[in-house]
């Protein structure tokens, strides 16, 4: 079965939001070699297109990819390496869910060099994706951000203990972009009146680490959206009352840091 291995919705303004866990699609060859419950990806980052669907007409560009995570975890790095080191975490082409339950029938877990061939057929494509896109954006503007939307169930004891906070910013340590943009998206948190935390557990994945640029004008954030926010996360189900609460929120955080971005611009231009 041939598919695209992403979408890419552009926009004009300095603003790429990447989605990569938001789809649950696992090719039916691969789904087969699972067990029964892998099959339906219970890990995906659930809805996180419909929660972010103001981003159009925001002017943001958009890069969603075709497969699951299980198929190849698009926020790894290609080799592989431990983002938390000497925490538990999961592999660029992972065995085990979420829950500690083995994703792979016995004997079907995949080799090096399927990995690679994965690699080549799903991760570098989504990659230089984004790669491309963000250039064209710098072309255009003088910084821009990649913001990295996802979302974890409120509980998850294999990674954190307790219950998450609602918005889990991470900036690389403030590395990855300047400390008033994070603090745009801290102070909508806090107002919202929801538990938040920046730099905590999540710190920022793959992508948030090894884009940002700051020198050059490119910066990235990542939000990691508790699912209790948005969802009833027993049937991984929308809900709509709690969505409506939420997607504000979102919208304020992202329509703020593009109104600071192009304050900067203006201000560069007049300088």
């Amino acid at each position: 079965m041939s598919i695209p291995p992403f979408e890419l919705i552009q926009g004009k303004r300095p603003l790429l939001i990447s989605m990569p866990h938001n789809s649950a699609f696992i090719p039916p060859e691969l789904a087969n070699r699972m067990h029964p419950y892998a099959r339906t990806s219970p890990d995906t980052d659930w809805f996180l297109d419909r929660l972010y669907s103001f981003a159009k007409d925001l002017g943001a560009s958009l890069l969603k990819p075709a497969c699951s995570r299980y198929v190849i975890d698009l926020n790894r790095p290609p080799d592989n390496a431990s983002l938390y080191p000497g925490q538990n975490t999961t592999e660029l082409c992972p065995t085990s869910c979420f829950d500690l339950r083995e994703i792979y029938l016995p004997g079907e877990a995949p080799s090096q060099a399927e990995i690679q061939a994965r690699i080549q057929s799903w991760w570098q494509p989504y990659h230089q994706a984004l790669q491309a896109e963000q250039t064209r954006l710098r072309q255009k503007h003088p910084r821009v951000l990649i913001f990295e939307a996802h979302s974890i169930a409120s509980e998850v004891p294999r990674f954190f203990e307790g219950v998450l906070p609602v918005f889990n910013l991470g900036s690389d340590n403030g590395q990855s972009c300047e400390p008033e943009l994070a603090q745009i998206f801290a102070d909508h948190a806090e107002a919202s009146g929801e538990p938040w935390v920046l730099n905590g557990r999540f710190k920022g994945g793959y992508i948030t680490r090894a884009y940002h640029g700051r020198t050059a004008g490119l910066l990235t954030l990542q939000l990691e959206l508790s699912q209790a926010s948005y969802l009833n996360e027993a049937e991984k189900s929308w809900r709509a009352d709690k969505a409506a609460t939420v997607v504000p929120v979102l919208e304020k955080m992202l329509g703020e840091a593009l109104a600071w971005l192009e304050r900067e611009e203006q201000t560069n231009k007049s300088t």
